[in-house]
């Protein structure tokens, strides 16, 4: 009994160290493949490169688009806010947020979120700027480091990396707006501003679409009215003084817009123009590639591999409309950013081995260093003109 005892504890002894050899060469292969636990420092302020925060919208069935273009625009510097309008089904955003997770470098950055409780989006009404609003007023109150807000929707994509983008805006001062706008209403005074429209997205659970009322309104002459383009890259305090509002401009032409069609081609133009504190840091462009119809409609046209050419020589920083899929995006993975599929663009902060097998961004050093590409060259000489034209005075808030 003693002896067979005996080797009953000798067995019991040797697979308990058998067991923990075994999780500590486990840990050990999980440390080598996995990211660091911990991310690198990320510093912030005017001795920093800058940091962006973007607000990525998209509606019923743009999960895999957004997830897309969330890879390429990532950077640990920045924070993301991931929008899915009311339409799309609650297991949609859910199946996002799960892919969102799943991907090991943002999962420890942790500076990506998805909206749970979604804003409804009517086309061509108010809830549009209503939304855009509550994702810049979430992004204030997460994060006080990043410096521009940038507004995409799925159907965009990046031509520049982010590495790329901020080295090009560390030349900026940090107040400047680039918000495409014109006084010069035209055709749109009566079409767009006149009529008086409601939106019941705002008031009723269900989705319907904008009507009209039956009587027209005057065009303002306490403020005056400019337009351009709804995507826009806004300075933090330039986004600040429209959702905090320290004087009544930003509530005034807020509740204004609520009944004008396509508010949000409107808004942040006028808000910007006809402040005193905020009109002589106003760009006239988006930094959007774009192709149009002649005569325009409502939305630009669809780029595809023809267009490839012409869009990296724009200097322009992103790009729109993409149809899901299509080739011309591959194209600006491989030659552009770099990116492998379901994987981040690569910047300097990134120190893995590259391979087929082996994702860069699975391991990182210091995340506050930049390695702008060949298209930084064409963005920084871009925006250099603008900056020209924004002293001048040429085009500005007229």
């Amino acid at each position: 009994m003693g002896i067979g005892a005996d080797k009953k504890w000798l067995f019991t002894l040797f697979s308990a160290a058998f067991l923990s050899l075994s999780l500590l060469l486990l840990l050990s292969v999980s440390s080598f493949i996995s990211p660091k636990p911990f991310p690198s420092i990320i510093n912030h302020g005017p001795h920093h490169p800058p940091s962006f925060s973007y607000y990525i919208s998209g509606g019923r069935g743009d999960k895999d688009r957004i997830l897309r273009l969330l890879l390429a625009v990532y950077h640990p510097r920045n924070r993301y806010l991931l929008h899915l309008g009311k339409e799309a089904d609650d297991s949609e955003r859910v199946r996002l947020a799960s892919a969102v997770r799943a991907i090991p470098t943002i999962r420890s950055f942790g500076n990506v979120d998805v909206l749970g409780k979604a804003d409804p989006v009517t086309y061509m009404g108010s809830t549009n700027l209503a939304a855009i609003l509550r994702g810049a007023a979430v992004l204030l109150k997460m994060d006080g480091g990043w410096d521009w807000f940038i507004c995409l929707s799925a159907v965009d994509y990046p031509l520049i990396t982010q590495d790329d983008l901020s080295h090009a805006f560390s030349f900026l001062k940090r107040d400047t707006n680039f918000i495409d706008h014109t006084g010069d209403l035209g055709w749109k005074e009566k079409q767009r501003i006149q009529p008086i429209i409601v939106d019941p997205g705002l008031y009723l659970a269900r989705r319907v679409q904008i009507f009209y009322a039956t009587e027209v309104r005057a065009t303002p002459d306490s403020f005056k009215i400019f337009t351009g383009s709804p995507w826009v890259i806004l300075s933090r305090g330039f986004l600040e003084y429209c959702v905090l509002g320290w004087d009544n401009l930003p509530r005034t032409l807020l509740m204004y817009f609520n009944n004008v069609m396509l508010s949000q081609e409107s808004y942040f133009q006028s808000v910007a123009c006809n402040s005193q504190e905020f009109k002589n840091s106003t760009v006239n462009s988006d930094l959007r590639f774009m192709m149009w119809d002649n005569p325009p409609k409502m939305e630009p046209l669809f780029l595809n591999s023809s267009d490839y050419e012409q869009m990296i020589n724009s200097g322009a920083a992103f790009a729109r409309r993409f149809e899901m899929g299509d080739h011309v995006l591959d194209m600006i993975d491989e030659k552009i950013l770099q990116r492998g599929r379901h994987r981040v663009v690569p910047g300097a902060w990134c120190t893995g081995r590259s391979s087929w097998l082996t994702d860069p961004c699975s391991q990182w050093g210091n995340v506050n260093v930049l390695k702008p590409g060949p298209q930084a060259k064409k963005l920084e000489d871009a925006v250099s003109n603008l900056m020209d034209d924004l002293k001048s005075q040429v085009n500005q808030c007229k």
